[in-house]
């Protein structure tokens, strides 16, 4: 690579639950900078959560969390051009993009629910995929399948 690479930025945790990673899925989920509105989407999202799983002894935020981890991938595919063909090569992901591709996919199918309010999409999203059902978690078993069907061209790794 020519240039530096950019420095990572800090990100400061939210005033609620003091956590960097709500602060990070907030970011995810702003639209046109209305962060405020975002927070409030969250929150309401969570105590939503809270309503829908009374029996559950985890606190929404540890639900939240669970949800993420169950819909987060452990393996992803890259495309690999050799030789005039272009191999689907399954490789490991990033720690850090790992968590990125968790909170986007749990957006994106949160934004795809019907329903009323944002808040009432995503927490709906969040209670699917801490069950392991749902949009998110059908797409990270998605990505887990097209790496197994494409586990033979593991040797051109990068």
């Amino acid at each position: 690579m020519r240039k530096a690479t950019p420095k990572k930025r800090i990100i400061l945790p939210d005033s609620v639950f003091n956590e960097v990673m709500v602060t990070k899925f907030v970011n995810h989920l702003m639209f046109d900078g209305k962060k405020n509105l975002s927070f409030e989407i969250f929150y309401g999202a969570l105590d939503l959560v809270k309503a829908k799983l009374p029996n559950e002894e985890k606190t929404p935020l540890e639900i939240w969390k669970t949800a993420l981890d169950n819909i987060t991938p452990q393996v992803e595919v890259k495309s690999r051009r050799i030789g005039g063909a272009t191999f689907q090569v399954p490789t490991e992901i990033r720690p850090d993009r790992k968590q990125s591709i968790s909170m986007k996919n749990l957006i994106i199918f949160a934004r795809k629910r019907s329903g009323h309010s944002m808040a009432e999409k995503l927490a709906a999203e969040i209670a699917d995929a801490y069950n392991n059902q749902g949009g998110a978690f059908k797409r990270k078993e998605e990505i887990h399948r097209m790496a197994e069907a494409n586990r033979a061209f593991a040797h051109f790794r990068f």
